[in-house]
């Protein structure tokens, strides 16, 4: 595996690939840190994967961007991959409930079962897990914190009712 760190306004990120796809994008901590690094990792951040996600993110945190053509390789399971397409199409600057969530991967009674595999989203903000949000519009977790929620969804544009009452 090979990763390189990226400086980004919401903190630093540590962005993953196995020399052909992206397989992981790791947020800081609630702290502002990042995860540790997997031993035997390598970074290279003139992996061409890598330097094309660099160039996609500092053109999506400028503004420039609002859709990633990367390639991704998210591990897990069935269900999970199933949860993450759904978060894929879920168009830039736009919102769902956990409970459409459910919906679109077919069983509306899921939304326990889609909530945890959001929290497993191995690719954050490239596999936008940041685009779901409570029923109530409220913002729910999220691995970077809440805050970091916030600002990926002000950045996007997002009508929410967490950002519009944020913004008064």
């Amino acid at each position: 595996m090979f990763f390189a760190k990226i400086d980004a306004p919401i903190g630093p990120l540590n962005v993953v690939s196995d020399g052909e796809s992206i397989v992981g994008l790791q947020l800081p901590t609630h702290r502002g840190e990042l995860a540790r690094v997997a031993s035997g990792w390598a970074e290279n951040p003139a992996l061409p994967v890598l330097r094309d996600v660099a160039d996609q993110l500092e053109e999506y945190f400028a503004g420039e961007r609002a859709e990633f053509t990367l390639p991704l390789r998210p591990a897990g399971t069935e269900f999970q991959l199933k949860v993450w397409d759904q978060l894929c199409r879920i168009p830039f600057g736009k919102t769902i409930s956990y409970g459409e969530l459910a919906k679109r991967v077919g069983n509306m009674n899921a939304s326990r079962a889609v909530g945890m595999a959001n929290g497993r989203n191995p690719i954050a903000i490239l596999i936008p897990c940041h685009r779901v949000i409570g029923a109530d519009g409220s913002l729910t977790g999220f691995g970077g914190g809440v805050d970091v929620k916030q600002k990926l969804l002000v950045l996007e544009g997002a009508k929410t009712a967490s950002t519009l009452f944020a913004n008064v």
